[in-house]
């Protein structure tokens, strides 16, 4: 069976590349990418790009796949990953997510999403990421910690359709949406589960609220000190290796 990667935003599933190469080092070869309708994929005609509408997505594509999978969700695909257990378990024969911290209770979002979850105001933020010209959003993700090769690749899919659908997404889930999916997902049946904590992450809260939800949802843990936001360059190898030891037991801790 499968496992499944889903990554968020603004991103594509480049951001995926070094992560790949350490599991194939490691002989598994079973791995697949989804990406979320605006974010390296076209937007179909009606999709509404909420968060429910995001989930629902995301379960039709492990349906097509051929469900259960082993789960694995970056940024946003955490928040589809966390939508899922709390709607479709029975989709997941395990799951890995980063920004757990985005479904604690105290959580509060970051100033970029306030930004975007603002009238007026979130429309001059994304009108201002998209009309920057190429060099410079790839400038701009390589100084938040994107390899040059990837950054180039991810802001050229930054365009019209991912601002519209940073807007919404991010709209639909204004507290207490997420403080409410996590107070769901406590009292949803469990699968294995690992809660990956970059400890210099600036966006998702701290990484004690990040180890209390995988306390509340029985999950390991993977700290990874010093990282932030793109863990998968500098800690692909800490990560694959604990993604595949995790993948191996599929039992809750």
């Amino acid at each position: 069976m499968p496992r499944v990667f889903v990554h968020g935003n603004p991103e594509t599933p480049a951001i995926w590349r070094p992560l790949f190469a350490a599991l194939e080092a490691r002989g598994v070869d079973d791995l697949v990418a989804l990406s979320p309708p605006g974010f390296g994929a076209p937007v179909p005609r009606g999709f509404e790009r909420t968060q429910v509408a995001y989930r629902d997505w995301l379960i039709g594509e492990l349906e097509a796949l051929g469900a259960p999978v082993d789960l694995v969700g970056h940024d946003w695909g955490a928040g589809h990953v966390y939508a899922v257990l709390a709607e479709r378990p029975d989709l997941l024969r395990s799951w890995a997510a980063d920004c757990a911290g985005l479904i604690h209770g105290d959580y509060v979002w970051h100033d970029a999403a306030q930004a975007w979850q603002t009238p007026e105001t979130g429309e001059k933020a994304v009108a201002a990421l998209i009309e920057r010209p190429l060099e410079e959003r790839a400038a701009g993700l390589t100084s938040l910690g994107l390899p040059g090769d990837v950054a180039a690749s991810v802001a050229a899919a930054q365009d019209a359709a991912m601002a519209r659908c940073i807007l919404d997404l991010y709209r639909s889930a204004r507290q207490p949406a997420m403080a409410q999916l996590g107070k769901r997902l406590a009292s949803t049946p469990r699968r294995p589960g690992l809660v990956i904590i970059a400890t210099e992450d600036p966006f998702v809260g701290s990484p004690e609220m990040a180890a209390a939800v995988a306390k509340d949802l029985g999950a390991r843990t993977l700290t990874l000190e010093g990282l932030g936001h793109w863990w998968m360059f500098d800690g692909s190898a800490a990560a694959a290796d604990a993604l595949l030891a995790h993948w191996q037991a599929r039992a809750p801790a």
